[in-house]
């Protein structure tokens, strides 16, 4: 397989790849000037600087009803993870410190530039800052680069995570991972070459302008070998970033101090302001958002917006501490073709649903976003906002579409099945219930099955325990892992990214057609032509009936008055940039 961005940029011989943008705009309800009762303003940190401040000190509290996929760097696929990993890792590059659209711009971080890139696009060469360290004061190593994004190979040992550097660098599946490297130094995959300490050299098959991109993901992070504990690293990765980690109980809590390796002056990205950094999870978040609104916790690590229970008291008497930001995310139900194999019972359950209800579930146009009618976000090259190939900008059911799509795959009188829904978001469990009681009106009989979702990746990311449970519907979100067709539909519907574990391809479509297509737009130079294959793609995604897509989301997100640097940034999908809050002690 190989890969081609639609995002390419053409450059000629030392020219610089500059690095993808979206725009993530601010959401309507209000402005800087609407203040809240203790002056703090509403939207105050969306797309700019909120409570600027350098002084360092005291402890950011975070809280969260969602634990990790993992904190493994290679392994960790939520968004909340990247963002919060920026305490602990670093990269090539990463994106830049800024709010809002300018956020996207990627800048050097473990690198001195952004990389010498050859004129055909197929070599990217780095050179490694002086004074960059780990958490015990080695130096980090351009051996230390490679090997952690070998690592990413490795999926029967760290499954989960982006893989889009291993479909890059090595698209014939020919490098077994570090665990299977038969070389003494572990280093064998011939894609990165690193001819001393301080540089790293890729070898690109297929030139791909959203590489940078992915050098920007945590996925390509450095591990050093003799801290790696494989399956375990994510239970105490070792830190390369301004903290490190001193304590982590599973679904509990994270402590995170200072690391004193770590030199500032090597890193023009992160202001590692707070003297400690804590996490609290819990599974109750109407408690959750009640403690935030109390003071004992500053931000939800989450970022999914407050609940329904305390929506109106934020938004009455607690205003100047919220934001509304678009998230760049799609909520979506999508149907395992294993457990749903006819299209035409598929397309029933999405004329029957009420894509209005829906939305309300999930906190109406302020908290829950704008009725989404197909599996492409605006900003992507090739999307269209108004396809709506099943009327669900209407805003109310289809029923007599749906009872004839039943007749069709031989259910006339309904069928059953089994929504599956993360137990620890409120938010998807309403939007589960609405869904049911669509579906009850033309006789599809679905039932609730709740899973931990901290156990998403070995749940409704196995392709057999889906299939094993008779998940016909699964509850879920995506949002772009970089801003085009690749960074957003492929990890969803190209059939070869289907993974036994942390899969991401949950309908599990596996299409010729929409496969070759990937192929054509990843070779395609020009992004408009690219874009109209994106099109095509999504065309054929709405036709497979695999997807229900429900809002293109925006949240209400809380924040204390004891923050500063607070800002949303796009680059994050509308959450505020962690590297750079501090706390007023």
């Amino acid at each position: 397989m190989t890969l081609m961005s639609t995002q390419r940029r053409r450059i000629a011989a030392g020219a610089l790849l500059a690095a993808a943008t979206m725009v993530v705009t601010t959401a309507c309800g209000g402005g800087s000037g609407d203040k809240g009762k203790d002056g703090l303003a509403f939207n105050g940190g969306v797309n700019k600087v909120l409570n600027a401040s350098d002084k360092k000190g005291g402890e950011l509290k975070f809280i969260g009803s969602q634990e990790a996929d993992s904190w493994d760097p290679q392994r960790g696929y939520y968004g909340f993870v990247w963002d919060f990993a920026r305490y602990y890792t670093r990269q090539l590059v990463t994106f830049k410190a800024e709010p809002g659209a300018a956020s996207t711009e990627l800048v050097s971080d473990l690198a001195t530039d952004t990389g010498k890139v050859s004129a055909d696009g197929l070599t990217y060469t780095f050179t490694l800052k002086d004074g960059v360290t780990w958490e015990d004061g080695k130096p980090i190593t351009s051996k230390d680069i490679k090997y952690g994004i070998e690592r990413i190979w490795a999926q029967d040992v760290i499954s989960g995570g982006p893989i889009y550097l291993q479909q890059v660098l090595d698209p014939k599946g020919e490098y077994k991972g570090p665990y299977k490297d038969t070389s003494a130094d572990k280093l064998g995959l011939k894609a990165i070459e690193t001819p001393d300490d301080k540089t790293i050299v890729f070898k690109l098959p297929v030139a791909n302008g959203d590489f940078l991109q992915m050098l920007a993901m945590p996925a390509a992070s450095p591990v050093r070998q003799d801290k790696d504990t494989k399956s375990k690293y994510g239970l105490k990765p070792f830190s390369s970033g301004p903290y490190k980690w001193e304590s982590y109980t599973p679904n509990k809590s994270i402590k995170l101090v200072r690391n004193d390796k770590w030199d500032a002056k090597s890193d023009t990205v992160r202001k590692a302001l707070p003297d400690k950094i804590s996490v609290t999870f819990t599974t109750n978040a109407d408690d959750m958002d009640n403690r935030l609104i109390e003071g004992e916790y500053d931000l939800d690590i989450n970022a999914t917006g407050v609940g329904a229970a305390a929506r109106q008291k934020v938004l009455q008497q607690h205003k100047g501490n919220i934001d509304n930001p678009q998230t760049g995310f799609i909520r979506y139900a999508v149907f395992p073709q294993t457990v749903i194999d006819n299209v035409e019972c598929r397309k029933a359950i999405i004329y029957a649903a009420d894509s209005k209800s829906l939305q309300t579930a999930r906190g109406g146009p302020q908290a829950g976003g704008d009725i989404a009618s197909n599996m492409l976000p605006p900003a992507i090259k090739g999307a269209d906002p108004k396809a709506d190939p099943y009327g669900k900008l209407a805003g109310k059911p289809d029923t007599a579409k749906a009872k004839a799509a039943l007749a069709k795959c031989g259910k006339p009188n309904g069928f059953k099945t089994t929504i599956a829904v993360r137990n620890n978001k409120p938010i998807e469990i309403a939007t589960a219930e609405s869904l049911q009681q669509s579906l009850k009106a033309v006789g599809i009989d679905a039932q609730i099955d709740q899973f931990d979702g901290a156990q998403t990746s070995g749940i409704i990311g196995s392709p057999k325990v889906v299939k094993e449970k008779g998940y016909g519907i699964i509850i879920m979100g995506w949002g772009a892992d970089f801003p085009s067709g690749q960074g957003f539909l492929q990890p969803l519907v190209d059939g070869r990214f289907i993974l036994q574990s942390g899969n991401n391809n949950f309908s599990e479509l596996n299409d010729k057609a929409v496969n070759g297509l990937f192929d054509q737009a990843l070779k395609e130079t020009d992004p408009a032509k690219a874009g109209e294959l994106y099109k095509q793609i999504n065309t054929k995604v709405s036709e497979a009936a695999v997807y229900l897509p429900f809002t293109h989301e925006k949240n209400i997100i809380w924040r204390s008055s004891r923050l500063t640097n607070v800002y949303t940034a796009d680059a994050y999908n509308g959450r505020y940039d962690y590297a750079s809050l501090g706390v007023v002690k």
